[in-house]
Order: C-alpha cells, then sequence, then structure tokens
C-alpha cells in the first residue's frame, strides 16, 4: 500500500515539474522573462545615470547680466551730463556735429559709387562693341593662304579689349558693390541719427526741405538697393532704373547742401562742446 502511494506521489511530482518546463519554453513565458530582464536593466541604467548626472542647475546668466547692467543704466544720466550738470553730451557740439560730418562724406562717396558703377558698366558693353566692329571688318579671301587685308577697326578692336582688361584689373565691380553697401548701411543710420539728435536738442522736429529731402535720399537709397537682384539677373531696365534713382538722389543731395549749412551754423550758435 505504502509502495503504490508513494508511486503514484512521485508520478504527480514528475508531471507538475513537466507542465512548469512547457510553461517556461512556451513563446509568451519568453517575452514576459525578456521584457522583466530589459525592464530591470533600463532601471539599473537609469538609477546609474541619476547617481552620476549630478542635478541641473538653475540658469542665473539673465539675473546676473541684469544686475551687472543696473549700475551702468543708474550712470547713464550722470555720464550724458558735462561738468557743471547743464551740458548734455547727446546734445553737445561734437554729437550734433556729427551728422553733418557724415554726410558730406557719403555726398563725395556717392559721386565716386556711381563712378565706378559706371566703369563696371563700361566693363560690360565692350564685348558687344567689339563684337559689332568685327562683324564689320573685310572678309578673308577665299584663299586660305592669303591674309584678310588691315583695317581701321583693328586699331579699334585692340584698344577696347586692352581698356576692357584694364578695368577688370581695377576690380571696379567689386568696389562698386562694397562701396554701395556702405552707402545704404551708414547712410540709413545717420539720416536717422540727424532727426534724433535734432529732437534732443530742441525738444521738437522741423519739418522742411532739409527733412523732407533726406527722408526722400533714403527711399532712393532702399529702391536702387532693392533692383540689385534683377541686375544681377541680367536685367538691363532694372540697371538703367537703378541708375536713374541714384543720379536723382545725387541732384537731391546737392540740393539739400545749402540748408544742411544753415542748420550746421546754428548747431555752432546754440551749442557749446563736447
Amino acid at each position: 500500500m505504502h509502495g503504490d502511494k508513494n508511486k503514484g506521489y512521485l508520478h504527480r511530482v514528475r508531471l507538475e515539474k513537466t507542465n512548469q518546463r512547457r510553461e517556461l519554453r512556451s513563446p509568451s513565458a519568453v517575452g514576459a522573462t525578456s521584457s522583466n530582464s530589459l525592464d530591470g536593466k533600463t532601471c539599473s541604467r537609469q538609477r546609474r545615470r541619476k547617481k552620476k548626472d549630478p542635478p541641473p542647475k538653475k540658469n542665473n546668466s539673465l539675473a546676473l547680466s541684469l544686475t551687472a547692467l543696473a549700475p551702468l543704466a543708474a550712470a547713464l544720466p550722470a555720464l550724458a551730463e558735462g561738468p557743471g550738470g547743464d551740458n548734455h553730451l547727446l546734445t553737445g557740439q561734437l554729437v550734433s556735429l556729427l551728422h553733418p560730418a557724415t554726410m558730406f562724406f557719403l555726398f563725395g562717396a556717392t559721386g565716386y559709387t556711381g563712378w565706378l558703377g559706371l566703369r563696371w558698366r563700361r566693363t560690360r558693353e565692350i564685348p558687344d562693341l567689339v563684337k559689332a566692329l568685327k562683324a564689320q571688318l573685310p572678309r578673308a579671301p577665299a584663299d586660305a593662304e592669303t591674309p584678310r587685308p588691315a583695317s581701321p577697326l583693328d586699331g579699334q578692336i585692340s584698344e577696347l579689349e586692352a581698356e576692357r582688361k584694364a578695368l577688370i584689373a581695377s576690380g571696379a565691380r567689386d568696389k562698386h558693390f562694397n562701396w554701395g553697401s556702405l552707402l545704404l548701411a551708414l547712410g540709413v543710420l545717420i539720416a536717422i541719427e540727424g532727426p534724433a539728435n535734432t529732437y534732443l536738442r530742441t525738444g521738437k522736429l522741423f519739418p522742411g526741405p532739409h527733412l523732407y529731402a533726406g527722408a526722400g535720399i533714403v527711399v532712393l537709397w532702399a529702391a536702387a538697393a532693392a533692383l540689385v537682384p534683377q541686375m544681377q539677373k541680367g536685367n538691363d531696365t532694372a540697371r538703367s532704373l537703378h541708375i536713374a534713382l541714384n543720379c536723382v538722389n545725387l541732384a537731391l543731395f546737392a540740393w539739400q547742401v545749402p540748408t544742411g549749412l544753415e542748420i550746421v551754423a546754428k548747431v555752432f550758435e546754440f551749442t557749446t562742446l563736447p
């Protein structure tokens, strides 16, 4: 009897172990085991990172910058006044004369930039002129050994080709572009600085020919610069309009000089150094 009971018990144990092995070998059990192992590895990695990486520090750069600028901002009113407290640096002669002095420079720069532009235009036109002259040359004889008869046009063609080489070597194109960029950037800046200085000195603006002409000059600068992309694509209409706008600009500049000199005289009369 006891032997039969032992055999039955051992049989049940074996069946349970076999079922456990089958469950472990099944795909769902393998997936669960692998996911559990991956979750465990991920958690352990995150724990390691938390231990290695220090907590992020608060970015106080903005607060520090504002704190550093606060004394400077507080000192600006004192810096803007002269020794006696009645001479404002921003309305003194030096700053007030910055506008007319720079504008006289830009007036000359406008003429120089226009001259460079015409030289670059001449560089582009010479190949067409040479082509037209070559078309007028006498044709060579049918006999290949007989040279083409000489023509006075040969000298003109040689002169034009030499002129074009000299123009290219002078770098007129790059110089024209650089001076034009300087005119636009510095001109707009100083054109705004002038009325701002007048307002600081007098508390108001004086609408008149000088102010209106100055505003027109700034508009013409912007319009001429806006044509550059079309000019680079070979649009001759844009090139001609660019030249026309800058000619009007130069004329406005010249017409503005007398009224500008009157303002300069008032600056010397009603302001003191600095």
